[in-house]
């Protein structure tokens, strides 16, 4: 469902938008801004992606790891 609102945007802005709304052959002017915004959300979105994995990783290095193998050290893996 789509939500209406209103936005401000630059006179240049606006031009262009509807010169390239008629060239391009966009259905109307706010169809342009829908996928002008949906272009943007969607780089946001990876840009979030990208710092949430980013947190994760450093969280992971930073996190103290037990040693597994500690308990079978010096063992003659050869005899066993």
């Amino acid at each position: 469902m789509l939500v209406p609102t209103k936005i401000q945007i630059e006179k240049a802005h606006y031009e262009f938008i509807k010169l390239a709304c008629r060239d391009l052959h966009y259905k109307s002017l706010s169809d342009y801004v829908r996928q002008a915004v949906e272009d943007k959300m969607k780089q946001d979105r990876q840009r979030l992606r990208a710092k949430k994995r980013q947190k994760a990783m450093e969280m992971i290095g930073a996190a103290h790891h037990e040693n597994l193998f500690e308990s079978i050290e010096g063992d003659d893996f050869e005899i066993r």
